[in-house]
């Protein structure tokens, strides 16, 4: 399978451990209004878009789902699959039609047990992207909701 060399997942991993996990890649296609996972189900498998977008949501009570971010090119859609207890924090869904590389969850996991270097790495690019989605989270609910918005009072 060849990746697009601007891939973040290849960008953030070191050469071998990209090349390794592209070898397990599937190319899927979701057409507009796909829901890829539902909040609270199993996580089983992640994706990094190729082209089009993919919204995260949230449920609320009595209420349509709460899009938290909506990722595309080169975006990595799932992480809940790494950490336990492997449920989807958030739900998913194509708000574009979208082309994606799909990685097995258990395949991946598996080979990150059995190289432990190639786990960190993993680790490591996931654990950046939660970090980023949670300071980019915290953005938007301070523009919403502080006073001031997101800007320092200094």
């Amino acid at each position: 399978m060849n990746a697009s060399p601007t891939s973040s997942m290849l960008r953030a991993l070191p050469a071998e451990h990209g090349e390794r996990l592209m070898h397990i890649a599937r190319e899927v296609s979701f057409p507009m209004g796909t829901r890829l996972f539902e909040e609270g189900r199993r996580a089983d498998r992640f994706w990094i878009v190729r082209t089009g977008t993919v919204a995260l949501d949230m449920r609320v009570p009595g209420r349509r789902p709460a899009v938290i971010e909506t990722v595309g090119h080169n975006e990595l859609v799932g992480w809940s699959w790494l950490f336990g207890p492997h449920t989807w924090h958030l739900g998913a869904e194509a708000t574009s039609p979208v082309r994606a590389y799909e990685f097995d969850a258990e395949v991946v996991r598996a080979m990150c047990r059995a190289d432990p270097a190639l786990g960190m790495a993993v680790s490591q690019w996931a654990g950046d992207t939660v970090a980023r989605r949670l300071r980019s989270a915290r953005t938007r609910l301070l523009d919403m909701y502080a006073p001031y918005g997101s800007g320092s009072l200094r």
